[in-house]
Parts: structure tokens; C-alpha cells; sequence
């Protein structure tokens, strides 16, 4: 009988790498496809994935295992679905979390329609985390490796879409990934580890979203605690909430950012437990994955980030179908812009959306404001499969 046909998604890297050998050993015919969405960051800056030197690592594995690969141009899609809405997030005092935006509409998105294309029934990728197929259903957990695990980058997967998802990597650790893609030989074993986003070069967040802003950026007034005017600054972008150097000004006493208003362009200071949050709102797009549609899940862990260890508690749907994540404990620096993951305690993913705005009860001091308090990185160093 044919072999069935899978797709690799191939980036250049050793996870990708290995996820294509295990594969081809299991007797699946493997074509490897590369997505070309980035060149170079301006300025001469090389990419830190998915440029022109990770494509040509991609064939050089393809050609160790004498399987066919392709590279299919989606740089333009790429620019317009997910970089524009990194600049755009900044520029409205938000938080973004470009990773899930690329898998939700470049990569897993474009990757089905290619694996048609070729008569593929799969698709592979290099992400660490699990494909169950249990009892007729078919779900997303995390993968066997806590530090590298990456679920929370594919959560927004329906059914179908997993249904043809194959992630060999799974319930493998990254030493033993490393180890086996030494072992094997495999054409870039040895290569680093790529912890950047790829469009952003040595210049960094702030200046990369000015230059692409088209004239957008605005100064604005740095508030006090209480709201008085202690300073101005140059633009939101350059702020992120419970960030506390680099602030601009002094109050004789630690002070954070606690708020990101883009109506009016302020930065309001305050006091590190003004950061709490005792629960979010999330944006009308949430997916919830979890087969009864109850008013309330059962408890669940919530990652609000994507280096976020996780907090117990609950999502709710309240009268007009919208969804609300409730913590347990208040959680430091809930970010508009980011992405709230819900999982049961044995880590299957239950759903999730991105984070419209923080709820904040009488013990934060705080009242809910809208689209105010992120996390305390500028953004998170998201690892790439």
C-alpha cells in the first residue's frame, strides 16, 4: 500500500530537523516545506528565523533524508497579518503576542491548504506539545518538556485542523531532541537556539514600531499616582506595563507602570500591587475547545503569557456570550494584547482568547480601566519550532 503523505513544516532548525527524521523512519512519505515570511529586518539586520540562511539549512536536512522540499512565498501575508498588528498593538498601549498571530493566520493557516495542494492527509511541525486521539475525540496538550512546551502558541486549533496535525516532538525533552539530531548526523544539529522574534532586528522593539508607525506615534503625559502630571514621554510603544526602569522620571519611591491609556496617549505610575488582577476579559474571538459549552468551566490553570508559569481558576460566560477568566489568586500584570490559555490539571488545552482588558477588584485598589495593565517584559521571547 502508498505510504501516507505528510507535510514538515521545515524552519531550519534542529526541532523541525528531527521532527522530519522521526517521521521518515516511521515510514511516512515526508515532503518538507519551508515558508519564506521574513528576509531581513531594515537596516541590514539579518532575521533570526524563516530568512533566506534558514530555508537554504531546510534543504540541506531535506537532502539528508532524501525527501522532496519545497519553499512557498508568504512574505506579504506575513507582513500584513502579523507585523502590522505587532506595530498597531504597541501604538494602542497593548501588549501583542506575535507568535500565536503568526500560527493562527500564516503558518498551520497556510500549511493545511499547501498539504492539499500536494496530497498530503498531514501535517507535521517541530512544536513541543501533544496531539491526543482518545475515545473518537481529538485534542491539544502540552508536551512532555515543561521549559519548552508551546500548546499555548497553537491553542486557537479546531478539531479538524488537529485531526491532521502531527507533532512528533511532543513527549520529548530538548536535550534529547539535541542529542538525537547529533546522534543522527542531521545537517545543523549543532546550530543555537533562536529565542527572538524574527522581524525585529538589533534595534529593538521601540524603534522598529516608530519607523513602521506612519506618523502615528505622539507624545504624552506621565501621571503620578494620584493622577497629577509628572513628566511627558515620546510614546506609548516605549512603555510596557510593570515596567520599572528607564521610566523617565523620579518619585522617591519604586513606581511601575501600571497604565497604558491610548485615548488620550498617558502613562500612569503606581505601586507594584496596583499591578494585580483578580481576573480578565477576553476578546469576542475566544476558542473554547472544552466539548460542553457550560456556563463555567471546571477549575482549570490559566497562562496569561507566554513565559507565565500559570494560576488556578475558572473561565465563565457571562449573559451576552462573552468569555471571563477568574483567578484564584490575583496575578501580577494581565495584559491586554496577550493571550489567557486555559488547561485542565492533566494539560489538555480547554480553550482560550486574547486578553481584551484586566479585571481589578476593591483589594488591587484599582478599578477596572479598560485596556490598561500588561506584563512587565516588552515582550516575550517566543520560541519558535
Amino acid at each position: 500500500m502508498p505510504k501516507e503523505r505528510v507535510v514538515v513544516a521545515m524552519s531550519g532548525g534542529v526541532d523541525s530537523a528531527l521532527a522530519a527524521a522521526r517521521l521518515v523512519d516511521e515510514g511516512y512519505d515526508v515532503v518538507g516545506v519551508t515558508l519564506h515570511l521574513w528576509d531581513y529586518p531594515d537596516r541590514g539586520q539579518k532575521g533570526r528565523c524563516c530568512a533566506p540562511e534558514d530555508q537554504y539549512d531546510a534543504r540541506r536536512v531535506a537532502d539528508h533524508l532524501g525527501v522532496p522540499h519545497y519553499t512557498f512565498d508568504r512574505r506579504e501575508l506575513f507582513a500584513r497579518e502579523v507585523v502590522r498588528g505587532f506595530v498597531d498593538a504597541y501604538l494602542e498601549g497593548q501588549t501583542p503576542s506575535p507568535c500565536v498571530s503568526c500560527n493562527r493566520t500564516v503558518k498551520l493557516r497556510e500549511l493545511l491548504p499547501i498539504a492539499d495542494r500536494l496530497g498530503a492527509r498531514y501535517v507535521a511541525t517541530g512544536h513541543y506539545a501533544r496531539v491526543v486521539r482518545h475515545g473518537g475525540a481529538t485534542y491539544l496538550a502540552r508536551g512532555a518538556d515543561p521549559q519548552k512546551d508551546q500548546a499555548y502558541f497553537l491553542y486557537m486549533l479546531r478539531p479538524d485542523e488537529l485531526d491532521r496535525l502531527v507533532l512528533p516532538l511532543g513527549g520529548s525533552l530538548k536535550p534529547e531532541v539535541r542529542a538525537e539530531a547529533l546522534a543522527r548526523g542531521l545537517p545543523g544539529a549543532d546550530k543555537g537556539e533562536s529565542q527572538e522574534l524574527c522581524f525585529v532586528g538589533d534595534e529593538g522593539y521601540a524603534e522598529f514600531v516608530a519607523r513602521r508607525a506612519d506618523g502615528r506615534v505622539r507624545p504624552g503625559r506621565i501621571l503620578g499616582p494620584a493622577g497629577e502630571v509628572v513628566g511627558q514621554h515620546e510614546g506609548l510603544h516605549k512603555f510596557t506595563i510593570g515596567q520599572r526602569k528607564g521610566l523617565g522620571v523620579a518619585l522617591g519611591q519604586p513606581a511601575f507602570v501600571v497604565a497604558l491609556d491610548a485615548s488620550d496617549g498617558s502613562v500612569r505610575l503606581g505601586s507594584e500591587a496596583e499591578l494585580a488582577a483578580e481576573g480578565a476579559l477576553l476578546a469576542p474571538d475566544f476558542a473554547l475547545t472544552y466539548p460542553e459549552r457550560d456556563a463555567e468551566l471546571p477549575a482549570a490553570v490559566i497562562q496569561v503569557r507566554a513565559r507565565h508559569g500559570g494560576a488556578a481558576g475558572r473561565l465563565s460566560l457571562d449573559g451576552s456570550g462573552r468569555a471571563l477568566v477568574h483567578f484564584d489568586e490575583p496575578v501580577r500584570a494581565v495584559s491586554p494584547g496577550q493571550v489567557a490559555v486555559l488547561y485542565s490539571e492533566d494539560g489538555r488545552v480547554l480553550g482560550g482568547g486574547t486578553i481584551e482588558a484586566p479585571i481589578r477588584g476593591a483589594s488591587s485598589g484599582v478599578e477596572p480601566e479598560g485596556r490598561t495593565v500588561g506584563e512587565a517584559e516588552r515582550a516575550p521571547r517566543e520560541q519558535r519550532a
